[in-house]
């Protein structure tokens, strides 16, 4: 995983705080489909994830406008994703979106 490119705002952020039930159960191959088809959607931006070990995690997407992220939402592939994360995935999580109204970073990587 890796920091997620920077875009210039206004643009939307989905939060997503979870915690990890025990075992994988497939919630690994299913994450990378996810990514990979999300990647496919119009209005995408990148994203930016980490877990720690003991499995909580937060993961950004950003998407150009609200109307994107209700689109990805309702993806039948989605759908299916979210009902195995309350079934099989996770003990608790939290979604939030905000608008990104200002952005700058860093980089000291090319020096």
């Amino acid at each position: 995983m890796s920091i997620a490119d920077l875009h210039a705002p206004p643009y939307y952020m989905v939060s997503f705080s979870s915690q990890r039930t025990e075992g994988d159960n497939g919630y690994g191959e299913m994450g990378y489909t996810m990514v990979e088809l999300a990647k496919q959607q119009p209005g995408y931006l990148g994203f930016e994830s980490a877990r720690g070990a003991d499995g909580f995690g937060i993961l950004h997407s950003y998407w150009k406008d609200e109307e994107s992220i209700r689109a990805w939402k309702a993806v039948v592939d989605h759908v299916e994703a979210q009902r195995r994360g309350r079934a099989d995935w996770y003990a608790r999580y939290e979604v939030r979106v905000a608008l990104v109204q200002r952005a700058y970073g860093f980089d000291n990587e090319g020096i």
